[in-house]
């Protein structure tokens, strides 16, 4: 019976939670931001981004980003369903929670990753193209970069991390690098708005800005501080780091 520290798994489950808000906090900040005439579509490809990415995660996704590794590129098939994580524990000893709370919350970040390039193609994507798009993105980037940069596993993980020795506490390359390069991908493929620099673009509710705005900030006390995946010390500074660079 493996011994599950309580205090850890109860914060990383809560910051799980955490971060998943941050996801309709971003289609609130997204919405707003656009013509009235484009905000139900821009705020449905936050919520659509949820959807799609938590079916990949549970099928195939969490397995290949953090199954056994095959030459530090990509994970392997041994969790394909999240078999071999029930009843399983991550972590040190006395710092152990339960695999699925570490799914959940690597879950979290995939979704927002790829919520956040929506609004590099507002006003020029059909709803349709993007739900294709967050099932091949996640599958061919966002899955092999988390395996490089995450799967750390005594040396026979991820490249970056096992090989490299490179630190990416809470998401700075997999999340942040990662969707940025790709956003502005997207932008350059798609072009500019019909109507740029000709018709007013004015974002249509500001307030909604301002509360998806809050509502990140609030979330990413989950995002950078859920990262120790433990109730202790480090959590601690990682969150006082957060408001402060804030």
């Amino acid at each position: 019976m493996h011994a599950i520290n309580a205090g850890d798994t109860a914060w990383v489950l809560a910051s799980g939670a955490l971060v998943l808000l941050m996801t309709p906090a971003l289609a609130l900040f997204y919405g707003g931001m656009v013509r009235a005439k484009s905000a139900l579509n821009m705020m449905m490809m936050s919520f659509a981004a949820i959807g799609v990415t938590s079916i990949i995660w549970v099928l195939y996704g969490y397995s290949f980003a953090f199954g056994k590794s095959h030459g530090g590129i990509i994970g392997g098939f041994d969790h394909l369903g999240l078999g071999g994580t029930l009843d399983q524990v991550v972590g040190p000893e006395g710092h152990q929670i339960p695999t699925l709370a570490f799914v959940m919350f690597q879950m979290t970040f995939a979704i927002i990753t790829v919520a956040l390039l929506s609004g590099a193609i507002a006003d020029r994507a059909k709803f349709s193209s993007w739900i294709l798009f967050v099932a091949v993105w996640v599958t061919l980037v966002y899955l092999p970069v988390a395996h490089w940069v995450f799967a750390s596993q005594n040396g026979e993980g991820g490249w970056i991390v096992d090989h490299l020795h490179a630190l990416d506490f809470a998401g700075g390359l997999v999340v942040e690098i990662n969707s940025g390069a790709a956003a502005l991908a997207l932008a350059i493929v798609l072009g500019k708005r019909d109507g740029f620099k000709r018709d007013p673009m004015r974002p249509h509710n500001m307030p909604l800005v301002l509360l998806g705005a809050g509502m990140l900030w609030f979330g990413w006390f989950g995002f950078n501080a859920g990262s120790a995946l433990s109730a202790g010390s480090l959590a601690a500074t990682a969150m006082i780091n957060t408001q402060i660079a804030t």
